[in-house]
């Protein structure tokens, strides 16, 4: 048996440019059973304070003697008060911690060199301060990652699974660890909405952009579906602003805006017969009245006959009537599309999205921001949906 009794370890880092300093106290427990035999199991049992202030408690059982060593502990550290790892946050990140405590919940397995471990990470009020010159901090947004980690109660929790062989000379828990928050910082600076989409659960969802048919500023059920998630997801992080732009897809979108009109020509009609009729029911609008498929056709040879643009004429002169393909094609060919149409449509398109934001997310205007971007400017990845809105994400 090992017993450790009122230990204490002072510990100093002067590698860095601003020194840090470190005490645990109170260190005691024991050891019991310690023996190099393969199947023996010693009990683990070890306990202390750092800073006088921040419980640790190690237990379980090893046997570090054995030709395999053999191990299954947890280690429970709380209340780990953060700013006094300003030191390493400086160098490193480019800003001292303000506030923030961290708590530990660890499991270690190891057996046959093959280790299993959990790694619960739960910051409380985590904040970063002022930010410092350093030589070796880090360009990617840390602030940005922080903020969208973290709830609107203030706390961040994670959880880091590592497993790996140790005869594999590359595996290294802190590298795996490390690697992991990497890409959260490396996700956050290039896919914000993104990483909240995995955050919330949805693991193949895509918050960043939002996808519209060709020539619409309408939302989908399946966007404004989306949009709600995300509105939830950000109603809980409420140190993020956000940022919609609004872009068009020239080879299509043209052609999607002369059918997107002739649409809205169709719909008035109908809308006019139905006020005019007293046929309205509650809740019409241009915009969602319905068009019986049977009555498309007469609507639609009431749009063409009206339209300004030669026709064929029948033999006494009158507008002649053509099947409806041809009034379609005759429509399109003679509707002109400008730049500044294509303009209001990528605006129609980034207001609506904040629209579905405030008035059904609930979300609070003063958090939403709309860009003026190029509109036709080409989204980064080739597989992502050209007539879209892109959405940002800011600290504020």
């Amino acid at each position: 048996t090992i017993t450790l009794q009122g230990g204490h370890v002072d510990f100093s880092d002067r590698h860095l440019p601003r020194l840090f300093t470190a005490d645990m106290r109170d260190l005691g427990g024991r050891i019991e059973g310690l023996s190099s035999a393969a199947e023996s199991r010693a009990q683990v049992d070890l306990r202390g304070q750092l800073r006088s202030q921040s419980p640790l408690q190690i237990s379980g059982v090893i046997n570090p003697l054995a030709e395999q060593p053999f191990l299954d502990l947890k280690l429970d550290f709380h209340d780990i008060e953060l700013s006094p790892l300003s030191p390493y946050s400086g160098n490193y990140a480019g800003y001292l911690i303000e506030k923030g405590k961290l708590n530990l919940a660890l499991e270690y397995y190891l057996e046959d060199n093959r280790l299993k471990a959990k790694n619960k990470l739960f910051l409380d009020q985590f904040s970063f301060g002022d930010e410092i010159e350093s030589e070796n901090s880090t360009e990617l947004p840390v602030k940005l990652a922080v903020a969208l980690l973290k709830d609107r109660n203030g706390e961040i929790h994670l959880d880091i699974p590592v497993s790996g062989s140790l005869e594999d000379p590359q595996f290294s828990i802190g590298g795996v660890i490390w690697t992991v928050v990497k890409n959260l910082l490396i996700k956050a600076a290039t896919s914000p909405f993104a990483l909240l989409g995995a955050m919330f659960g949805d693991s193949e969802e895509d918050f960043s952009h939002v996808n519209f048919a060709y020539g619409s500023s309408s939302l989908s059920s399946a966007e404004a579906e989306k949009l709600r998630r995300m509105a939830q997801a950000l109603a809980d992080r409420p140190g993020i602003d956000v940022e919609v732009s609004g872009f068009v897809d020239l080879e299509n979108d043209e052609e999607g805006y002369r059918s997107e009109l002739l649409n809205r020509q169709v719909k008035r009609l109908k809308y006019l017969d139905l006020v005019k009729n007293d046929q309205l029911e509650e809740g019409n609008t241009e915009e969602n009245v319905v068009v019986p498929v049977e009555e498309y056709d007469e609507y639609l040879w009431r749009v063409y006959r009206k339209s300004d643009f030669p026709k064929p004429r029948n033999f006494i002169g009158m507008t002649k009537k053509i099947p409806p393909a041809e009034m379609e094609k005759m429509i399109y060919t003679h509707t002109q599309v400008t730049p500044g149409d294509l303009a209001e449509l990528a605006q129609a398109r980034a207001l609506a999205v904040k629209g579905y934001l405030i008035d059904e997310g609930q979300l609070e205007p003063g958090r939403i921001f709309l860009k003026k971007p190029d509109i036709t400017t080409t989204p980064e990845e080739e597989t992502t949906y050209r007539a879209r809105v892109e959405l940002g994400a800011t600290v504020h």
